[in-house]
């Protein structure tokens, strides 16, 4: 069992949903077997979330029993207050100036099902207050005051009160809600958990394939962990989950951050998690950290306004400037000469008072080693894309050209390299990471730590196989179990 529908009368929801228990509220406060049951999101379809209600002590157990409650404690606070407009985030609040803009009377109200209204015309809004506020049924009222829409008020809707003509809408969009949360097999086992793979559709550079989404997704089956790929639309639903695997790409100030956050706080192993998206991304924190620690890196200087002009006799030219939040080689540029390094540094300091120089280390290609909970995973070669100086050349028109990707044994790399990743990572968390590495003179530098590194089916996975997804799904189902029994992240 993984969700639970509580109403005050549950001969108030007319329909078997598969996957899906309802019990009255009373039962769900009293009867002591719900507080052993572990591992479900339970939907609070009660008549009122008023202070010491039933539908208020059902969210406040529900979180004491280590349940998901939907809406939670924080999110039924909301519904309660008397003014709803100071609750408004910016976003939400463009999209109700965008959305409303067309209508010519003062007023409206909008329902929303399951993060879902009646006309397409609503849905963006819909999902927009379901995301915020959490509530399954939702009744929202706005007015238009000199040609500016606000958010009057919010009310949860009780199931009897759902128009007539509207509840054939609500059960197919219950229906809908939790389909697809069970093993794709017609076969009886136990579901450890379900995983959540959140993905960017118009991410042009998304670190894993269709074919490598489909091998963890079977891998996951394996090990009985239910799966579900999911956009950033879906941010109301995190909180339903055990676990977020995150397969677009990172950054702080990005969408994946927000769900990597809302899915932390919520209880769910996450890879990868907001602390390891702000050390890794940020390339002068990761400077910082990686000498701190005595890690060998390339020489390395920290560029302001105050000392760019002593970056040249620092680190000799060519030279190689980073935007601090670079990535996929984004960002990142050669300087060979004076007047191009004034050039690059004066485009580069225009967004950030601080940029990254280092020391430029030719290398035919540089290895890569991804480390899962603090073990190495996988060993590759990136070579540099031919004729180029990175293993990505980003060109005119959005066109972008690879190194060719080769992959080897863990216990073939060269254990200087394996050696200075692992350590590398395991100051940056334990979750996965992909550590970049030169090795110059026999010597092992590393270059960057990768949050979100990509796992491409028929690369990273070349000498493992099936393995290497296996592990990355049972180090979810252990986090899991781990975080279910009190315990830390593994």
């Amino acid at each position: 069992m993984s969700f639970v529908l509580v109403f005050d009368h549950p001969e108030d929801w007319p329909v078997d949903t598969p996957g899906v228990e309802v019990v009255s509220a009373r039962a769900y406060l009293t009867d002591p077997s719900w507080a052993q049951v572990r591992g479900v999101t339970v939907f609070n379809l009660c008549r009122s979330y008023a202070y010491q209600s039933l539908g208020y002590y059902v969210t406040l157990l529900a979180e004491a029993r280590g349940h998901r409650p939907r809406p939670g404690v924080g999110a039924m606070q909301d519904l309660r207050a008397r003014s709803v407009g100071g609750l408004v985030s910016d976003s939400l609040y463009q999209r109700i100036q965008r959305v409303m803009a067309p209508l010519k009377s003062d007023e409206f109200t909008l329902s929303v099902y399951f993060g879902e209204a009646l006309s397409p015309r609503y849905a963006s809004l819909a999902r927009s207050l379901f995301n915020q506020f959490e509530a399954p049924l939702l009744r929202a009222r706005f007015r238009r005051s000199r040609d500016e829409w606000q958010l009057r008020g919010l009310t949860a809707i009780p199931i009897s009160e759902v128009p007539t003509d509207h509840r054939e809408f609500v059960l197919e969009q219950a229906r809908l809600h939790f389909a697809g949360r069970r093993l794709p097999s017609t076969r009886r086992r136990a579901v450890r958990g379900h995983l959540a793979i959140l993905l960017d559709p118009e991410d042009p550079l998304a670190p894993s394939n269709e074919l490598g989404l489909k091998r963890f997704e079977a891998a996951c089956h394996r090990a009985g962990l239910a799966t579900e790929r999911i956009t950033k639309d879906d941010f109301g639903r995190v909180a339903e989950f055990d676990a977020l695997f995150i397969r677009a790409t990172t950054a702080v100030d990005h969408f994946t951050f927000r769900m990597a956050r809302r899915a932390e706080r919520a209880g769910l192993a996450v890879i990868d998690d907001p602390k390891s998206i702000v050390r890794a991304a940020n390339k002068v924190y990761l400077h910082e950290l990686l000498d701190h620690h005595r890690i060998r890196t390339p020489r390395t200087m920290t560029v302001h306004r105050g000392n760019r002009d002593a970056v040249a006799e620092a680190l000799g030219l060519p030279c190689v400037l980073k935007q601090p939040d670079s990535a996929f080689s984004k960002g990142v540029c050669k300087a060979s000469t004076p007047e191009e390094l004034e050039a690059l540094l004066s485009q580069l300091l225009e967004g950030s008072d601080l940029v990254l120089a280092q020391e430029y280390l030719p290398t035919d290609f540089d290895w890569r080693v991804g480390v899962l909970g603090g073990a190495a995973l996988y060993a590759c070669r990136y070579f540099m894309a031919g004729g180029h100086w990175q293993i990505v050349e980003h060109g005119s028109g959005g066109r972008t050209r690879y190194g060719r990707v080769e992959c080897v044994a863990v216990e073939d790399a060269p254990p200087s390299v394996v050696r200075a990743a692992v350590r590398a990572a395991r100051h940056i968390g334990r979750g996965l990471y992909g550590v970049d590495v030169k090795v110059v003179r026999g010597r092992a530098h590393v270059i960057e730590v990768n949050d979100n590194p990509n796992l491409d089916g028929g690369y990273e996975d070349r000498v493992l196989g099936a393995a290497l997804w296996d592990r990355l799904a049972e180090h979810f189902v252990r986090s899991i179990e781990a975080l279910r029994s009190g315990g830390s992240r593994p």
